[in-house]
Parts: C-alpha cells; structure tokens; sequence
C-alpha cells in the first residue's frame, strides 16, 4: 500500500477523483479526507507497480491543476489571477 496526499490549497477534489478514475483499472484506490489534504492509498500487485502508479496518479491531478480545466467537461474553469485582476 502506497499513499498520497494532495494539499486542498492546490488540488481540487474533482482532479484528484478524476485521476483515480484513469487509473482505476491498474489498482485500488481509497480517498479519504483530511482537513488540509485528500488522502489516497494505492493497493496493486506489487511495491514496484504502487510506485509507478502513484507517481502516474499524481502526474495526472497535477495536470489537470495547472491546466485549469473541469475534469467533467474538459472546459478551462474561470479563475482570477493573482492580484484580483482577470
């Protein structure tokens, strides 16, 4: 078992779940909620495979963040930058 933990400040949930839904046919995932994070613990065949997973899980959330989109619609969210200014 291998885990994760996404900062809320940075990651939204919708792109941590979306990520688990890739890769959902290469392991297990459980997500659970911390105050400040999303914990998610990998189970696959082997120590080796959770590494390569868990690295291809949090690849894919992080690109989904940067990229700004809406893991539901592929559509770039509306967000502010930094400043107040748009």
């Amino acid at each position: 078992m291998r885990e994760l933990r996404f900062p809320k400040e940075v990651y939204p949930g919708a792109h941590v779940d979306a990520a688990m839904k890739v890769y959902a046919r290469f392991g297990e995932f459980e997500r659970e909620e911390s105050e400040t994070h999303w914990v998610v613990r990998i189970t696959s065949g082997s120590r080796a495979k959770e590494r390569r997973l868990a690295g291809e899980l949090g690849n894919y959330a992080l690109g989904l963040t940067i990229q700004g989109r809406d893991p539901l619609d592929g559509s770039p969210e509306d967000r502010a930058t930094p400043g107040g200014a748009s």
